[in-house]
């Protein structure tokens, strides 16, 4: 069997998208590198080589003539944002980037292109209109100070042999995913009524949309710089909610007013901004240069996530 690729490389790629991308690029790819912090076993033509994203090492060699590097560093936000834990947050997305820069500019035939991880909560809260790449605001607070810090480091480094994409990406959608589970249960529990007022979007997206957009990227050279990995069809809080109970089966769930959520966010150590912040994004640069998705509907991504 011929393969379409020599070597994808993915840097944090032992987390959940990360995984995914490994499963993708597993059948498509002669070889897949998974730089990771703590050591795996071999998996047929997957390899974890271990990295800790502040020095090089051995694994430098490993992204010589790679087809994609693929960068998902970084701490989970889904935390109280303490000083410890703000300060995690950072430097876990802005060291490795900053390591990978210095690299790819060393190597003698660096990857063709480089997709680093950013977040669709960059832009400001927007009840109004529609954010995008091309005329979106961006907005402010931790989580955006963070995204800008993040995508300053990435394209502060021109790399003239590869070519650079910052991925917006959105609140992913799967059955392991870090969102649709607790949103399962609480439809389950009774309590998958509206946040707050409802009335928040949420820009997310399918698992295998994700996955995809990667690889479609990759045989896309006119595209770099940014681009929204969102679906095409954000939806309301309130809206979501109701399509997943509708898809289990449950006619009603209690909703959690903004109070309620601020006593519960406290509990499990977390914070409010990340559901009821509005985050109303667009894929327009993907959209109009073609890209297909594969659930382009909140309600067919909820339907394959229950199957």
């Amino acid at each position: 069997m011929i393969m379409k690729y020599h070597k994808i490389v993915l840097a944090g790629g032992n987390g959940y998208i990360g995984t995914k991308l490994a499963e993708h690029y597993k059948a498509l790819a002669d070889e897949v590198i998974i730089l990771a912090r703590q050591p795996q076993p071999t998996d047929g033509n997957v390899k974890t080589l271990v990295w800790d994203g502040k020095n090089a090492g051995d694994w430098v060699s490993e992204l010589e003539n790679a087809d994609l590097l693929v960068n998902l560093c970084g701490k989970n936000v889904n935390c109280r944002y303490t000083e410890r834990n703000k300060q995690e947050i950072l430097a876990s997305r802005i060291d490795p980037t900053n390591l990978l820069n210095e690299v790819v500019l060393k190597l003698q035939h660096p990857p063709k292109l480089w997709i680093n991880a950013s977040s669709a909560t960059i832009y400001r809260h927007a009840e109004d209109r529609p954010q995008d790449e091309l005329n979106g605001e961006v907005g402010y607070g931790f989580s955006v100070d963070i995204c800008r810090a993040w995508e300053n480091a990435f394209f502060k480094v021109n790399t003239l042999h590869t070519r650079k994409i910052a991925l917006r990406i959105g609140i992913v959608f799967g059955k392991n995913s870090a969102v649709f589970p607790r949103l399962l249960n609480l439809v389950k529990f009774g309590l998958g009524g509206q946040q707050g007022n409802g009335k928040q979007y949420v820009n997310w997206i399918h698992e295998d949309d994700v996955v995809q957009i990667t690889e479609w990227l990759l045989n896309h050279q006119e595209l770099n710089g940014i681009i929204n990995a969102t679906a095409p069809n954000p939806v309301t809080n309130a809206e979501q909610m109701r399509l997943i109970r509708k898809a289990y089966g449950k006619p009603f769930g209690l909703p959690a007013p903004k109070w309620l959520l601020t006593i519960g966010a406290w509990l499990i150590g977390t914070e409010t901004e990340l559901i009821l912040k509005s985050r109303w994004v667009v894929p327009t640069r993907l959209m109009e240069a073609g890209y297909q998705f594969k659930f382009p509907d909140i309600k067919g991504a909820i339907e394959e996530c229950l199957r």
